[in-house]
């Protein structure tokens, strides 16, 4: 297991043990763990809002939003991966993303998925 990326120093699954599927390829489930979950909640700042609401004159990708939702996404993850460590799995099946406005400019991100021990085939 690694390091976790969002500083905390917390055992975490590797990023490569991570599938949407419901196998990993090359391992075998030997137990499933059950759900494991990334929970995060962010805000747009007053001056991101400015900045990004600057860069829809101009039109196309919104930097600003972009590089928001992928930290946020990222810390989501990673807390996934310290979640299912701490049950003991070696990886995770089945992963997903959602995302839910809980406030006006407040959103919610939720990284999900099942914790399993996998061995090598």
């Amino acid at each position: 297991m690694s390091s976790s990326a969002t500083g905390r120093g917390l055992p975490m699954v590797p990023h490569d043990m991570v599938t949407t599927n419901l196998q990993l390829d090359g391992y075998r489930v030997v137990r499933n763990l059950g759900v494991v979950r990334g929970i995060t909640v962010r805000s747009r700042s007053v001056f991101g809002t400015l900045g990004a609401s600057l860069q829809t004159l101009v039109g196309g990708n919104i930097t600003l939003f972009s590089q928001l939702c992928e930290r946020s996404r990222e810390e989501a993850f990673d807390l996934m991966l310290q979640h299912a460590a701490g049950v003991g799995g070696n990886a995770v099946i089945a992963m997903r993303y959602d995302a839910t406005e809980i406030m006006q400019g407040v959103t919610e991100v939720l990284a999900y998925g099942t914790a399993v021990v996998v061995e090598k085939v």
